[in-house]
């Protein structure tokens, strides 16, 4: 049997973040927080609260990362390379928002780690994980 299915390319929200990214690049060395905010101020309901938490949580955390844009997302940056960043549900249409931890952070734990998280809700024992995971990855 053959397949009739055939590769079409990037999906259209794939091709937007990599517009973003391209732009982002541009303004590489700029402070770019209010932009950050900027970017959480335009998502939708829970995004948006989770994204202005996270935010906070992150700032508080870990003032030495710089926030930036990384392809469209709300970002943290060390020394200009990104150590982790909020994924809001919408970007991609997944299902929940996703915290997450580039190689450069340092959550290494043996050999297998996780570096996505799932957020769905902020209780005090979720925000107290995600300080705790993000003072280990800005270390």
């Amino acid at each position: 049997m053959t397949s009739t299915k055939t590769y079409d390319g990037f999906t259209e929200a794939e091709r937007g973040a990599m517009k973003e990214r391209a732009r982002e690049l541009k303004k590489n060395g700029k402070d770019l927080e209010p932009e950050v905010l900027a970017k959480i101020a335009e998502m939708d309901g829970d995004d948006r609260v989770l994204a202005e938490r996270v935010h906070a949580l992150i700032r508080a955390a870990a003032p030495g990362l710089a926030p930036k844009l990384w392809y469209g997302m709300p970002a943290y940056a060390r020394n200009g390379k990104v150590v982790c960043f909020f994924q809001a549900a919408a970007k991609f249409k997944s299902r929940y928002a996703m915290l997450g931890f580039s190689d450069e952070a340092h959550l290494d734990d043996g050999d297998l780690w996780a570096t996505y998280f799932a957020v769905t809700a902020l209780t005090p024992t979720t925000e107290s994980r995600i300080t705790d995971l993000v003072q280990r990855a800005a270390a």
